[in-house]
């Protein structure tokens, strides 16, 4: 089997899914449910009741 003489490096995406973005926006969406938990709780019904 052949070999190629140069291995091309493969570059990052700038833009998209990246693995940091995506643990990120796990952790505040974690932390907005949380939040509304807490919210709910104080209130004693829920937000979208009027």
């Amino acid at each position: 089997m052949i070999e190629p003489s140069l291995i091309p490096k493969r570059k990052l995406p700038r833009f998209g899914f990246h693995t940091h973005t995506e643990k990120l926006n796990g952790r505040a969406a974690m932390l907005g449910f949380i939040a509304l938990l807490v919210v709910e709780i104080k209130l004693g019904h829920g937000l979208l009741i009027w």
